[in-house]
C-alpha cells in the first residue's frame, strides 16, 4: 500500500502532529551556520558572497551580475514552443495581478459617510472650509529582491510568478538572485527573465544571496523586500533577516488536500496526489472522503500509477511518508479537516464543489470541480502559485501585488475639525499620562 487510510481521530490527529512536525522540521538544525553565513556577509560583503558560492555552488566567479547580453545568450538556447507557453502564462498571470491594484483614497468630513470616498487621482487640496481630510496613500516598494532556484532545479514559472505581480505594482527596482551551480544555467529561466525585462541578476544563492540583498555589499545594493522559494538554508535566511527587511512568507515543503465524494472519478484523484508527491521526499498528498470505496480505489490507482512516473523514487517516500486518505462519516467532517491543516493547495471533487465553498476557511489556492487539477494553477491559470505552506494558510494569503506595496495614512485637519476634537484629545491624554500629548492641543489655543 502507498498511502495508508485512517478512519480513527487519534490516528488522525497523531498524522496531523506529523505534519506540523514536518513543516518546522529542520530549521533549528541550520540556524547555527545560517547565521554565521548572514554575518560573514553583513562584516565582509562581496568577499564573502564570493566564498560562499565557491563553497557551495562550487563556482569561482569574479563578477556577482549576469549581464543583460549573457541573460540573452542562454535565453536563445530555449525552445520556442517552450517560449509561446510562457508568453501564454505571463500574458494570464498579468491580467489577473492587474485586478489586485489597489489605489489611494480619502474621504472628507462633514461627509464621513458611505460613498463619500473619493479616489486620490487629483491632488485633494486643502481642507478649506471643511472640518478634516482622512485617507490613505498607496505607494509600491521601491526596491526588492526575489530569490529564484538556479542550477537544474529550476523553475522559468517562479520568474514569472514573483516577478510580475512586483511589475504591476510598480515596483521601481527589481533584483533577482539566480544560482548557477557549477556554472550550469537554464536557458528557460533567462528566457523569462528576458520576456519581463529584468535588468539586474546575480548568480549567487543560498543564505548569501539572501544576505546580500537584506543587507547589501559593494555590488549589490540593499533591498525593501526579499520575495521567492528556496531550500531550507534560503527559508532560514528569510526568517533571520525579517525586521531588517520585509519577507513574503517563511515557504515549507509544498502540499495538496483534495475533498472528494462517490461521484469523484479514482483516476483523476491518484494523478493529482501524485502530481505533488513527485516535488520532493517532503511533499505531503491527502485526500479526504466520506466514501470507503473511493478511498480504496483511489489507493490502487496510486499503485498503478506510482510506477510509469519519471520521479518514483521520490513520489513514493512522499506518499508512504506524509501522504494519507483521510476517512470521514460525511462531507462536513472532511471540510472541518481541511480548516484544520488549512493546505496550501486544496482540490474539491465533490458532486456540487461550489457549495462546500462558504465552508472553506483556510487554504491557499482553490481548486473547483474536476476540470481543474492544481497544475492548472502552477503555470497557466492566472493567480500565483507562490502559497502559504504548513498551515499558514491561516493567516496568510497568496503572494500578489498587494506584497509589494506601503500604505500611508492621510490626515488634513482644518480649525473648525482641530476644535471639535480637541477636548477628546486632551483628557485621552491625560488618562495615560502623557502631558505633552495634550500641550499640543493647549499651544493651538493659546497662539490662536
Amino acid at each position: 500500500m502507498v498511502m495508508r487510510i485512517l478512519k480513527k481521530s487519534g490516528d488522525i490527529n497523531n498524522f496531523f502532529l506529523l505534519l506540523r512536525k514536518r513543516a518546522s522540521g529542520g530549521t533549528g538544525r541550520v540556524d547555527a551556520k545560517v547565521r554565521r553565513i548572514l554575518s560573514d556577509v553583513r562584516k565582509d560583503g562581496d568577499r564573502s558572497v564570493i566564498a560562499y558560492t565557491k563553497k557551495f555552488d562550487s563556482l569561482d566567479i569574479k563578477d556577482l551580475q549576469i549581464r543583460p547580453e549573457e541573460i540573452r545568450r542562454h535565453a536563445s538556447r530555449a525552445d520556442g514552443k517552450i517560449i509561446r507557453s510562457l508568453g501564454i502564462s505571463a500574458k494570464r498571470i498579468r491580467s489577473f495581478h492587474e485586478m489586485q491594484k489597489e489605489e489611494s483614497w480619502f474621504v472628507t468630513e462633514p461627509c464621513l459617510r458611505k460613498g463619500a470616498t473619493r479616489k486620490l487621482a487629483k491632488r485633494p487640496g486643502r481642507c478649506g472650509s471643511l472640518r478634516s481630510l482622512l485617507g490613505q496613500v498607496v505607494r509600491p516598494l521601491e526596491r526588492i529582491g526575489i530569490y529564484i532556484p538556479g542550477g537544474k532545479a529550476s523553475y522559468p514559472s517562479s520568474v514569472l510568478m514573483n516577478v510580475i505581480p512586483a511589475q504591476v505594482a510598480g515596483v521601481d527596482e527589481i533584483a533577482l538572485c539566480v544560482p548557477t551551480p557549477r556554472n550550469e544555467v537554464n536557458p528557460y529561466v533567462m528566457a523569462a527573465i528576458e520576456m519581463l525585462g529584468v535588468r539586474e541578476v546575480y548568480r549567487i544563492g543560498g543564505a548569501q544571496a539572501v544576505a546580500a540583498m537584506a543587507y547589501g555589499t559593494e555590488t549589490i545594493r540593499k533591498v525593501d523586500k526579499v520575495v521567492g522559494p528556496g531550500n531550507i538554508y534560503v527559508a532560514t535566511a528569510k526568517k533571520l533577516v525579517f525586521g531588517e527587511v520585509d519577507i513574503d512568507m517563511i515557504a515549507g515543503p509544498s502540499e495538496v488536500m483534495v475533498i472528494a465524494d462517490k461521484t469523484a472519478d479514482p483516476a483523476l484523484i491518484a494523478a493529482d496526489l501524485l502530481s505533488q508527491a513527485e516535488h520532493d521526499e517532503l511533499a505531503s498528498s491527502i485526500l479526504v472522503t466520506d466514501s470507503a470505496v473511493i478511498a480504496e480505489k483511489v489507493v490502487k490507482e496510486l499503485g498503478d500509477r506510482l510506477g510509469r512516473i519519471k520521479r518514483v523514487a521520490i513520489a513514493g517516500r512522499s506518499l508512504s511518508n506524509y501522504g494519507a486518505i483521510l476517512l470521514t462519516k460525511d462531507i462536513r467532517e472532511a471540510v472541518r479537516l481541511v480548516n484544520a491543516v488549512a493546505p496550501e493547495h486544496l482540490e474539491v471533487l465533490t458532486e456540487d464543489p461550489f457549495a462546500l465553498l462558504p465552508m472553506i476557511r483556510n487554504a491557499g489556492a482553490i481548486f473547483l470541480g474536476p476540470w481543474t487539477p492544481e497544475p492548472l494553477g502552477d503555470y497557466v491559470a492566472g493567480p500565483n502559485h507562490t502559497l502559504p505552506t504548513g498551515g499558514t494558510a491561516r493567516f496568510f494569503s497568496p503572494l500578489g501585488v498587494y506584497d509589494f506595496v506601503k500604505r500611508s495614512s492621510l490626515l488634513s485637519f482644518s480649525k473648525a475639525g482641530f476644535a471639535k476634537l480637541a477636548d477628546s484629545v486632551m483628557i485621552l491624554s491625560e488618562t495615560e499620562g502623557l502631558s505633552a500629548h495634550g500641550d499640543t492641543i493647549r499651544v493651538r489655543y493659546e497662539r490662536d
